[in-house]
């Protein structure tokens, strides 16, 4: 059985530990590899070999710097499909979204190789007489990413191409559920000329985690992942003297508005809820429905939903592959089996779901419940699966409070072709991504991604400005160069003249 190693100073590094975890394909429920699980000194000799790259790599010029990345971002292109294979292999997703997976990571790439522009800094002349000031931004040292099992290669890619371009090393700890194209990326990268050590990776469990946390050597730590674990790792980070950036779990909502087109509504929740088997935190679990318009668009959906084809993500004809592993696929079903004894719905029952010749794979049909109390576990909670809740509400004001309400502020959406209606939704609405008309609102590489509530913890969001801002540390300087015929001694304390 194949194993993923570590990949520590520029190579392959077989791990010592002796645990493994298993890797599965999802479409067949058969362990196809194993993934080692790091040391404690293993992190420490990925964080040490960061450490020693960092003295140098932090001297390269922001030329040579771009080129690589440059060159990195080709052999992406060159590579989507591969990497796009990997992804389905082991987190199930169809390869149409594996490859979008591919494309909105190679933003961020794209974002990194213009870092020349990001780290101009800023000149004041004569602020006092033949005196100049001037802001500079420098990288941090060692970062680390802990990155999910939902985006393996995007995510990633969220982090570690700002991260290295603004003169950092990287230490990634990626999902130990499917390593395998982040590995890819590290091959890439080597590919690309980075040099040794500027990259690395530490497979694992929360010993990897908490090792990475701990480090004295690691100056900051990104994560994105469930809100419990965010919590963890923004105290553990900050227990030790880190900047941190946490990125938790979501509830988004769509409202939809009376004067909403329906049918692209229904499309749109359809997709937005159902996509990657509704593993994403930029999934719509909650279709909020003003008025009226309740039973119409739940006719609309329910339709859509019973076509849709679901089976192996490398079957072209798939529009829905399986969940990640059996057991999150049960925790999935629950909420559907339970939804009804907590007052719900349910409209459509993908439980008990199987494909023929995969009867053994992770997979589940989609699911709509309907008339969802706010008090309902399916609503309450993250479930992060194919489960789309809808609620009504009487007015556009009962919705705003509602989706206010909620714990979480990821992402939102308001389906209307009332252009005053979108405006006050986009301002009243507490959370940091909104659509129009847009189910999903996930920001392109040059605008931030990030949420409010207990969808974000840390003060900056990731990539964009944001994740600029988090991988690199502000210098001011002020300079003066006396005139030759300056000279004496005055004690007064300095003053701007």
């Amino acid at each position: 059985m194949k194993t993923i190693s570590h990949w520590i100073g520029g190579k392959p590094v077989e791990g010592t530990s002796g645990r493994f975890g298993p890797v599965y394909d999802p479409a067949t429920g058969a362990q196809e590899k194993q993934v080692a699980f790091a040391t404690v000194d293993e992190v420490d000799a990925a964080v040490a070999t960061a450490k020693a790259a960092f003295e140098s790599w932090g001297q390269v010029s922001l030329a040579k710097r771009t080129a690589i990345l440059f060159k990195f971002r080709e052999l992406l292109d060159a590579h989507r499909d591969e990497i796009a294979a990997l992804i389905t292999a082991e987190h199930g997703k169809v390869h149409s979204d594996a490859l979008g997976e591919v494309a909105r990571g190679m933003e961020v790439v794209e974002l990194a190789c213009g870092i020349s522009e990001k780290l101009k800094g800023e000149l004041s002349t004569q602020v006092s007489t033949r005196v100049d000031v001037a802001s500079i931004r420098q990288p941090l040292g060692v970062v680390a990413g802990i990155t999910p099992f939902n985006f393996p290669a995007m995510v990633p890619m969220w982090m570690f191409p700002l991260a290295i371009a603004a003169g950092n090393t990287f230490v990634l700890k990626p999902s130990e559920k499917d390593p395998s194209a982040s590995f890819r990326l590290a091959e890439l990268l080597a590919e690309a000329g980075l040099p040794d050590g500027v990259f690395n990776i530490v497979q694992g469990d929360k010993v990897a985690v908490d090792g990475l946390l701990e480090h004295p050597d690691v100056a900051a730590v990104s994560f994105v992942g469930s809100t419990p674990i965010a919590k963890y790792i923004q105290l553990k980070a900050v227990e030790h003297d880190k900047r941190v950036q946490a990125l938790g779990g979501a509830k988004n909502h769509m409202l939809v508005l009376p004067d909403a087109d329906l049918d692209y509504a229904a499309d749109q929740a359809i997709n937005a809820a159902y996509g990657s088997a509704g593993e994403r935190c930029m999934a719509v679990s909650v279709v909020v429905a003003v008025g009226d318009t309740g039973d119409e668009l739940v006719g609309k959906i329910a339709e859509r939903a019973k076509s849709l084809r679901i089976g192996p993500g490398n079957d072209p004809a798939s529009e829905m592959g399986p969940l990640i592993t059996r057991e999150h696929r049960d925790k999935v079903a629950s909420y559907v089996t339970g939804a009804a004894a907590q007052g719900a719905e349910v409209v459509v029952d993908g439980t008990g779901y199987s494909v023929e010749g995969h009867e053994d794979g992770f997979f589940i049909g989609v699911s709509l419940l309907d008339k969802v109390p706010v008090t309902a576990d399916a609503y309450r909670d993250e479930v992060f699966g194919p489960v789309l809740c809808v609620v009504r509400a009487a007015t556009y004001d009962d919705a705003i409070k509602l989706i206010n309400a909620s714990r979480w502020g990821n992402g939102t959406a308001i389906f209307t072709r009332d252009g005053g209606a979108a405006r006050r939704f986009q301002l009243e609405v507490q959370a940091g991504m909104v659509g129009v008309n847009v189910p999903i609102p996930v920001p392109v590489g040059y605008h931030s991604f990030g949420g409010w509530k207990d969808s974000l913890f840390g003060d900056l969001h990731i990539y964009g400005n944001d994740g600029v801002a988090f991988y690199t540390q502000g210098k001011v300087i002020t300079t003066r160069w006396p005139d030759p015929a300056d000279g004496g001694i005055n004690l007064g304390f300095p003053s701007n003249s």
